[in-house]
């Protein structure tokens, strides 16, 4: 089995999985019951999202590599809370029995928290 990462809103892969929304808002004008249909999420995590001051910080000013770096820091702290915790070792060992896809909005993976949360599920024993 296999973990990926997406862009919400792009269509479904063959065998993609389930897609797990890890964002702290859900799309804007989309009914609940459409958010799987116009591939954006089966399953909403916003735990594994930034909190809305780091989101609204990074969102603030284009990165640069000294503000992704504080940017990675400050995520990989927001992730060590219990809760997080807890979500980022069921994500891990459902992948080893499931494909799953963890997703955002951000155009470019690299500056994105997805990243971050695939080299932390990664870091727990997620399959790729």
């Amino acid at each position: 089995m296999s973990l990926r990462v997406v862009r919400f809103g792009t269509p479904r892969l063959r065998g993609e999985g389930l897609r797990l929304g890890t964002v702290r808002r859900p799309p804007r004008g989309v009914r609940k019951e459409d958010y799987a249909a116009l591939g954006y999420y089966d399953v909403w995590l916003p735990e594994l999202a930034p909190s809305a001051p780091l989101a609204s910080w990074a969102l603030s000013t284009p990165f640069t590599a000294q503000r992704w770096a504080t940017f990675a820091r400050r995520y990989r702290g927001e992730m060590q809370q219990p809760s997080a915790q807890h979500l980022l070792a069921l994500v891990a060992a459902l992948s080893a029995q499931t494909n799953i896809s963890i997703g955002c909005y951000c155009e470019d993976e690299n500056h994105c928290h997805r990243s971050l949360l695939k080299a932390l599920l990664i870091e727990r024993g997620a399959i790729t």
